[in-house]
């Protein structure tokens, strides 16, 4: 994928003047006053991650070290005022294609804003039969972007649907529910989504949401141009109720894919991470280690078929799921050039294998405080407990520095499992069932805080670690100039060095927690940093150097429903 495209605006005033003919020698010819085309030159960001790779690295190097604290809002937005009905939270990973920004709200909204002004280009409303099917089922609403690619704008609905819109006029070109062609995936089931598509090849694909509720966990492949499968079946990470390990049991499931596969385009590949099994904490019916969960896993992007999977938990009884994507680097390990998958865990751990055949390069290596013995009915108190070490927020890679960032969540939990299956599977008023079999809460005086953490690629060690003072529930976008941003709960951004971890910058918005992390794109050599905010008044922030540096209050607000 290029880093830049390039989109040639031409000036089609022309002036016709005409001089006539003189005979007179002192007379000069007239001068061409025709302008020049305008050459308007634009740097992407063009998927979740940036580039298929999920690596959140850009190479744009106009912000730099000595010239960040330079960086102010150039224009920003709340999206109620924008239109009232847009619910409260918002976990949108911004694309921004040549000047437009897609940007996604909880439920669905849709907008196309020119990325430098701020201007809406068109809003897409939900229809009607979503907003009541989210509204019924009780489930979660979060939506975490698009996919832009022929033409159209794809999202995947949180009824556990897929729409197309039109990229220049927002009006719907196809939609489907998946349950058209799986007739199980459906809401009444216990399946949602919140994840976002990835394009590549002329295909879409789609991820899962829902494993707690006991879902059979899938990432499948749809035809761009018209929204049919791919595939000739989607890739199931368990297998069906009633067989091998679900053989027994009221309720099981799960392996849901919570976030966006990254592809290989030299292979062909596509890897995504697989989350844990149900109930989450009682395990005496799902005997084993209940593969493909908590995995990631590469098959092959125009089939589907499995090439090869690496599990990061076996028998999961926390909850630790492999819920982030898996980034492809390309990094030196003992000096030697070598293409890895990395991916972090809900567990705590960070794990590195060779892109091609999936041999562990690097295991369990920690980067949170991690005791988690057996749950029992009375209460367990383990860490990580389930938001974190690394929950859905992406890492990034920087390829000179040769080092991965890991957004970590410091927070215990208490589980307790359920002391029968009867009890684990007891339902309740939402789909699915008592998924957690039965409860969780963090220890009264355990309020939680973050980390970032820098792996060495060299060695898989830590090369530091620094603490924040809010979970981190966003992720990070690096830059080739060694800057790292972030968004916190607090509502900054900030800015650190990707060497250091050295705090460089730090903006107050206005807005509420952030819980997804910067989009970085540029416009005629100037670069922009987008982001959007949370909590009970949901905004998008834009950033470049010498604009306004007034900053906001602190408005803490709540985050999302939805715990991955």
């Amino acid at each position: 994928m290029k880093d830049k495209t390039k989109l040639v605006s031409a000036i089609f005033a022309v002036s016709l003047a005409l001089t006539a003919c003189s005979s007179d020698a002192d007379k000069e010819e007239p001068k061409d006053t025709k302008d020049p085309a305008k050459e308007v030159t634009y740097g992407n960001w063009e998927t979740f991650g940036y580039d298929l790779g999920l690596t959140r690295h850009v190479p744009y190097d106009e912000i730099t070290k000595d010239n960040v604290s330079d960086l102010g809002v150039v224009w920003s937005k709340k999206f109620k005022e924008l239109n009232d009905k847009i619910p409260n939270g918002n976990q949108n990973f911004p694309v921004v294609v040549d000047g437009v920004a897609y940007v996604t709200t909880s439920k669905n909204y849709v907008f196309a804003f020119d990325a430098v002004t701020g201007d809406v280009i068109w809003e897409w409303e939900p229809p009607q039969d979503l907003l009541d099917t989210v509204e019924r089922t009780g489930m979660p609403s979060s939506n975490r972007g698009v996919s832009v690619a022929e033409g159209k704008v794809f999202m995947i609905t949180a009824d556990v649907g897929l729409v197309s819109i039109d990229q220049k006029t927002g009006k719907t070109v196809d939609v489907i529910k998946i349950s058209e062609f799986y007739p199980d995936v459906t809401p009444e089931n216990g399946y949602y989504e919140t994840t976002a598509p990835i394009y590549y090849d002329g295909k879409l694909f789609v991820g899962s949401s829902g494993g707690d509720n006991g879902i059979r966990g899938f990432e499948m492949a749809f035809n761009a141009s018209d929204l049919t499968p791919a595939w000739d079946e989607p890739f199931w990470t368990v297998p069906p109720k009633g067989e091998s390990w679900l053989a027994e049991g009221l309720f099981g499931g799960g392996g849901a894919v919570w976030m966006p596969p990254s592809v290989d385009e030299e292979t062909g590949t596509l890897y995504f991470s697989a989350g844990n099994p149900a109930p989450d904490f009682y395990g005496e019916k799902r005997p084993g280690a209940n593969p493909h969960t908590n995995s990631v896993l590469a098959v092959n992007a125009d089939t589907g078929k499995l090439i090869w999977a690496q599990q990061q938990i076996s028998h999961d009884l926390w909850d630790y799921d492999t819920a982030d994507s898996p980034t492809i680097i390309h990094a030196k390990v003992n000096g030697k050039e070598q293409k890895l998958v990395v991916v972090g865990t809900k567990g705590g751990e960070w794990f590195a294998y060779d892109a091609v055949t999936g041999e562990p390069v690097y295991k369990n290596v920690a980067f949170s405080k991690i005791d988690h013995p057996a749950p029992t009915p009375e209460g367990t108190l383990v860490y990580p407990g389930i938001l974190g070490g690394q929950n859905y927020a992406p890492d990034t890679f920087d390829p000179k520095e040769n080092l991965v960032l890991i957004p970590g969540i410091e927070q215990g939990a208490i589980i307790k499992p359920a002391k029968n299956e009867e009890e684990a599977g007891t339902k309740t008023d939402t789909p699915g069932a008592s998924a957690f079999g039965t409860s969780y809460a963090p220890p009264a005086d355990d309020l939680g805080y973050g980390t970032i953490t820098a792996i060495d690629i060299s060695t898989g060690k830590h090369k530091w670690q620094i603490k924040t003072d809010k979970p981190m529930r966003g992720g990070l976008t690096s830059t080739s100039t060694g800057l790292s941003f972030y968004g916190d709960l607090d509502g900054k951004i900030q800015a650190i060095e990707t060497a250091t971890g050295k705090e460089l910058w730090s903006f107050q918005t206005n807005g509420d927690t952030i819980s997804a992390a910067p989009s970085i794109f540029e416009k005629d050599g100037k670069t922009y940093i987008m982001i959007t905010s949370a909590g009970r008044d949901p905004q998008i922030h834009v950033f470049t150097l010498g604009a306004d540096k007034t900053q906001g209050e602190s408005q803490e607000g709540s985050s999302d429903s939805v715990h991955k």
